[in-house]
């Protein structure tokens, strides 16, 4: 397995990405380990990987959040934001937050968020005399909230390897990520206070009405989601295609910005995300089936165990692993590479399947604001014209709040749990 990490490790750091970081290197310890008879599995593997009809909800959620994202809706989501949380000090900040809780529930995809809504915020925040850095590090953080509400890309992906009910995992992120938020509004505010950030323009009164309208069928696509797979109306897959097809409508006839050319714009955008996803769940598969010959996750679950057999030891070591992987992989290749590891351990933590995988979908999710592979911290670094580094001390503070919430998420089980819990069969 060394010379596979060996492998692994020398294309990232000439430059390869890593979907084909990850073949390549599966690619090299098959021939050099004299296995050259399994390269024939390879294209096998890769399809195996790949081949799952739940798996049609990905490209079916991102085309419905391009759609949206097409249509102008990040402006309406801001301009509502205002209305909610923007009259004190700081509030623009605070705006910031919120609008990235309420486009989580289009996107689901943090570097979509980040991208879609660091155009707007940062050059906004930086106008009203916020630190560029500053602006640009809570936009990334932000936009860790699209991995744990509907549509997650992360959750579904997780349900598809693991058979946990998807509905349930989108249940199961909805509180932590409204914790998450609130505490990061929290953290904005005190700021805000603390270094006299300025207090925004209200929004005139007349206005609200108008806003509040817009927004509402942009914001009603998450209760579409989640109502109609849990309501048992729709499958995960069909829900999928009605979002877009929804999505669509709302662009179309509603807000009247999606002309035939954007749409069709939307159509290529998607294929070619869609197809970046599953190259990188096709490759890393490919690398669980090397796992798998090598029998790693039993050896990782000896080891682990020899360390210690208390389950609150367990978690917080797999949680400490996990956070380090996160700081080199992208998070959907991670959560395949890691799987055929989690299974073996997940009967010794005695963790519901559901909270598991909030967990472990979030953990993943925070190596996107933390060097060197930080996609998120890059977007927004690109977007506010600011050095990476500068960015990165000032997201600090913030992924010790997200580290905070995630020891909430493993170690309170009714964070997760409750709202399946209430909406269940």
């Amino acid at each position: 397995m060394t010379l596979y990490l060996a492998a692994f490790f020398f294309f990232l750091i000439i430059g390869v990405p890593i979907a084909f970081s990850l073949g390549l290197a599966s690619l090299a310890y098959l021939v050099l380990t004299g296995n050259v008879m399994l390269l024939m599995a390879f294209p096998q593997k890769m399809l195996a990987g790949i081949d799952n009809f739940v798996l049609l909800t990905i490209p079916f959620f991102i085309l419905a959040g391009n759609l949206m994202d097409a249509a102008n809706l990040t402006q309406e989501i801001v301009r509502f934001s205002q209305i909610l949380v923007g009259r004190v000090r700081g509030g623009l900040a605070a705006v910031n937050v919120v609008a990235s809780m309420m486009f989580s529930g289009v996107s689901g995809a943090a570097t979509a968020e980040a991208a879609a809504l660091g155009s707007v915020m940062i050059p906004a925040m930086r106008r009203d005399g916020y630190p560029p850095a500053y602006a640009a590090a809570l936009t990334a953080t932000g936009s860790l909230l699209g991995p744990l509400v509907p549509p997650s890309l992360s959750l579904i992906l997780y349900g598809v390897l693991t058979g946990t009910s998807i509905a349930d995992l989108f249940l199961a992120g909805i509180v932590p990520a409204f914790l998450l938020c609130a505490l990061l509004v929290g953290y904005a505010l005190i700021k805000a206070q603390r270094e006299g950030h300025p207090l925004p323009t209200p929004v005139p009164a007349d206005e609200r009405r108008g806003i509040i309208a817009r927004a509402l069928p942009a914001l009603f696509l998450p209760v579409i989601i989640v109502g109609g797979i849990r309501s048992g109306v729709f499958t995960p897959t069909e829900t999928a295609a009605v979002a877009a097809v929804y999505a669509l409508i709302v662009g179309m006839v509603f807000y009247r910005t999606l002309s035939p050319r954007r749409v069709a714009e939307c159509f290529y955008e998607t294929a070619t995300m869609s197809a970046g996803v599953m190259l990188v769940v096709a490759m890393a598969s490919m690398t669980s089936f090397i796992l798998g010959i090598e029998n790693i996750p039993q050896a990782i679950a000896r080891a682990m165990l020899s360390l210690t057999e208390s389950p609150a030891l367990l978690i917080i070591l797999l949680n400490v692993v996990l956070l380090v992987l996160g700081f080199f992989l992208e998070p959907l290749a991670a959560l395949v590479l890691a799987m055929p590891i989690l299974n073996q351990i997940t009967p010794m933590l005695g963790l519901d399947p559901v909270q598991f995988g909030v967990m472990i979908v979030f953990n993943l999710m925070i190596g996107m604001i933390t060097p060197p592979v930080g996609l998120c911290l890059f977007i927004v670094s690109v977007i506010g014209r600011e050095p990476l580094d500068r960015v990165s001390r000032a997201a600090l503070p913030m992924i010790g709040i997200c580290v905070f919430v995630l020891a909430l998420i493993a170690t309170v089980p009714q964070l997760s749990l409750m709202l399946p819990a209430m909406f269940g069969d």
